[in-house]
């Protein structure tokens, strides 16, 4: 933590301030019996703090490779903090007066909280693009950390991005602005039904149809899954040499952003993640048996190259 706190202190006190509000969302989940749209009142403000919290102190620990960009680190560490506690504020603000923070068009007050948080997570996916450029730029001692710091970066700002997808009205949507003349709800995180239905244990995500949060929810998590692989695979120390590390570190890339594609293709097919229909269950079986055979193949070829030399050096003795 003192490292976190001398690499960047606002966006530590920030993510730090977002772990309390975490606990205390979740007070809330045990005594406040009301629902908003079918999940618990606090269940959405505790989503937020838990997931800027974490990725808050993601790119803390990140900036310590970027020792080169001081003025990139200070400024996208501000934005992230300011946007990171007004995004929470604002959810959880909504959660008290009972209502949706999301897609809320119902009232003057509504529309501009919709409005404000559309507007800051802009402002803060447009500065993660200066860090991108700043990562992909650095260069680093590490290359299988680094390669994995690029590819999660660039994948939590897509996954950042499909959040834009929710924001279209949909067919029902626009069936009652032309009924009624006011549009009350704008988008949906739900495809194929209406936000609100049964849905999964903890995440809520829809039970019954598509639910663009699952791909969304992937990408902006993959900055701490790909540094996580390669850390792990560097523990492994003299037992895989830095080249196979690496290589290791892009193929679950690769493999990260196709699994992101199939959820979201899933999803926008009005599909359930807890029921996927033959199509789905074919491409998770091709991306699987892909990605393994990606991960192992070039060991079993250098089985295949021992065992092959050794048998030629018999034949010649």
């Amino acid at each position: 933590m003192r490292s976190l706190w001398k690499t960047h202190a606002p966006l530590t006190a920030a993510s730090l301030v977002l772990v309390a509000a975490l606990a205390a969302f979740a007070v809330g989940l045990l005594v406040d019996p009301r629902t908003i749209a079918g999940a618990p009142a606090w269940l959405k403000p505790a989503k937020f703090a838990a997931s800027i919290a974490i990725y808050g102190l993601t790119l803390v620990w990140m900036f310590q490779f970027l020792p080169g960009w001081p003025r990139t680190r200070a400024a996208v560490g501000w934005i992230t903090a300011i946007v990171g506690l007004l995004e929470t504020a604002l959810v959880a603000l909504q959660a008290w007066r009972g209502t949706t923070s999301h897609f809320n068009l119902g009232t003057p007050f509504d529309r501009t909280v919709f409005a404000v948080m559309g507007a800051a997570i802009l402002v803060q996916w447009t500065a993660s693009l200066a860090l991108v450029a700043a990562v992909w730029r650095q260069p680093f001692p590490d290359r299988a950390l680094g390669s994995a710091l690029r590819a999660g970066l660039v994948l939590a700002i897509l996954g950042a991005a499909m959040g834009g997808l929710m924001t279209r009205p949909t067919a029902e949507q626009v069936e009652a602005v032309h009924a009624t003349g006011r549009m009350i709800v704008s988008g949906a995180h739900t495809v194929g039904g209406p936000d609100g239905g049964r849905g999964l244990p903890g995440t809520m995500w829809s039970a019954e149809h598509g639910d663009l949060r699952v791909p969304h929810f992937l990408g902006l998590h993959a900055l701490q899954v790909l540094p996580l692989i390669a850390v792990v695979l560097g523990l492994l120390g003299t037992r895989i040499s830095g080249g196979e590390r690496l290589r290791l570190v892009r193929v679950a890339g690769f493999g990260y952003a196709a699994f992101m594609a199939i959820l979201l293709w899933q999803a926008l097919r009005g599909q359930s993640v807890a029921a996927p229909d033959g199509m789905t269950i074919v491409m998770l079986a091709i991306w699987a048996v892909s990605s393994a055979v990606a991960a192992v193949a070039p060991v079993g070829g250098r089985v295949l190259a021992v065992r092959t030399t050794s048998v030629l050096a018999l034949r010649a003795q």
